[in-house]
């Protein structure tokens, strides 16, 4: 979905990042089939709202780790063990009990539960072929790819019984699902990024965002009322000019996002952020009067993302995190005592990303 780890340069040590890091240091590893105990040192000092961290996972790229309904497993997206691009897993909300639900075959990304815990969402590419799809030309600057091939795939908690829920020609991804079992999702079905609905059958889509510019990573408050975006509205000009052109290709430039919020049809959409920086990933707290996302905005080289938590109205922003690295995808529990989210802390290879959980303190 939200790739900004894996730009150059972020997923390594930063130089001359602070002692506390620990750059490169060895992490602890689970026992075979179990979760590791992870010190209450990765907590890192100034992140006030986060004890006992514990790490989830240990090498290769994890990421993008959302809870279930019920709070007592996560499903995630991962690299690991040799594979090439990415698969989706789930776990225990401890670590433990790890596995691989989607089919191996093509990449996959941006992956849900479904409220009654009985499906799992994810997008793959393996129908237009069983192979990883090529990596994108770096040549044109950094680019994502918008895979034309990404499609939205339902399938039983063990990955069997696996039903193709989009068909449209481009890409469709970005998925996730409110309470009632609407999935909302990113498509450029219309020419351009934007945010869709559809039941969870996949029937009944609608368009909800009509604005120039990229528009995704979509996520419901717990009431269902109100979705969370990131986006960047776009006037005619040589910057709207690129992004469409790359857009036919299959490729992304990102840069300036910022927060957005509208109601679940897409009537009344509010801007949160205005700082200018790259925000992403964003998702309400369980009560829906505040936003946890990641951005860059404190770092002058945009190279560092940290997790930050805003009013809905844009007040009362506030640092959740404090690392010389990435951190970023967070995501409360549903009953708020747990923030989960991805990071490069602690990587025993530069490069990796992990991912971590947290008990949250409110001050």
């Amino acid at each position: 979905m939200e790739h900004f780890w894996t730009k150059p340069g972020l997923a390594v040590c930063a130089a001359g990042a602070a002692a506390m890091m620990a750059c490169g240091q060895p992490a602890p590893r689970a026992a075979e089939g179990g979760a590791a105990a992870a010190p209450s040192s990765l907590a890192l000092p100034g992140e006030t709202h986060l004890a006992n961290v514990r790490q989830l996972t240990f090498g290769g790229e994890n990421a993008e780790a959302y809870f279930s309904f019920d709070g007592t497993r996560l499903i995630f997206q991962s690299k690991r063990d040799g594979a090439r691009c990415d698969q989706i897993y789930t776990m225990r909300i401890d670590g433990s009990e790890v596995r691989r639900v989607s089919t191996g075959k093509g990449r996959t990304t941006c992956s849900y539960f479904y409220p009654d815990g009985r499906s799992i969402l994810y997008a793959s590419t393996h129908g237009g072929g069983d192979a990883c799809p090529p990596d994108p030309d770096f040549s044109r600057g950094y680019v994502w790819p918008i895979y034309a091939s990404y499609d939205i795939y339902r399938a039983d908690p063990d990955g069997s019984n696996l039903r193709r829920l989009t068909t449209t020609p481009g890409y469709d991804a970005e998925a996730t699902i409110g309470p009632d079992g609407r999935i909302v999702f990113t498509s450029v079905r219309d020419g351009d990024m934007e945010i869709y609905s559809m039941n969870g059958d996949g029937t009944d889509v609608r368009r909800l965002t009509h604005r120039p510019g990229p528009d995704g990573g979509p996520f419901f408050s717990r009431d269902g009322k109100r979705i969370v975006f990131r986006g960047h509205e776009l006037a005619p000009g040589p910057e709207m000019d690129d992004y469409l052109a790359l857009l036919k290709e299959g490729l992304w430039r990102p840069g300036k996002l910022e927060i957005f919020t509208m109601n679940a049809d897409g009537s009344d959409v509010r801007q949160v952020t205005h700082n200018g920086a790259a925000n992403f990933a964003p998702y309400f707290t369980p009560d829906g009067a505040r936003i946890v996302f990641a951005s860059n905005m404190d770092d002058p080289q945009q190279r560092n993302f940290d997790i930050y938590m805003v009013n809905v109205d844009g007040t009362g922003l506030e640092r959740i995190t404090d690392n010389d690295t990435f951190d970023g995808f967070p995501m409360f529990s549903p009953d708020g005592t747990k923030l989960v989210f991805a990071s490069n802390r602690r990587d025993a290879k530069p490069g990796e990303t992990n991912v971590f959980i947290a008990d949250w303190k409110e001050e």
